[in-house]
């Protein structure tokens, strides 16, 4: 059986981390996983070029009509494909 524990925190300027875990973890061997991500929202230059990129590909795309639509040709495709 595996219980996991999220922790968000800083590190501080000493590098050194103190947890205190729930009473009821048994004690024993432990696997902990570190993960450092970056909190720094890009600029917003970067996130428009991003947008436009990403967004580019369907300029050329013919229009279904509606969702519904749209979704309902997927489906058929999909399902003309296992047959």
């Amino acid at each position: 059986m595996f219980r996991t524990f999220n922790l968000i925190t800083q590190v501080p300027a000493d590098h050194e981390l103190r947890i205190k875990l729930p009473s009821d973890v048994p004690a024993g061997p432990v696997d902990i996983v570190m993960v450092v991500s970056s909190r720094n929202k890009p600029a917003l230059k970067q996130t428009k070029a991003a947008t436009r990129k990403a967004f580019g590909m369907w300029k050329d795309r013919v229009a279904s009509g509606t969702l519904a639509n749209f979704a309902r040709e997927l489906r058929q495709t999909a399902w003309s494909r296992r047959s």
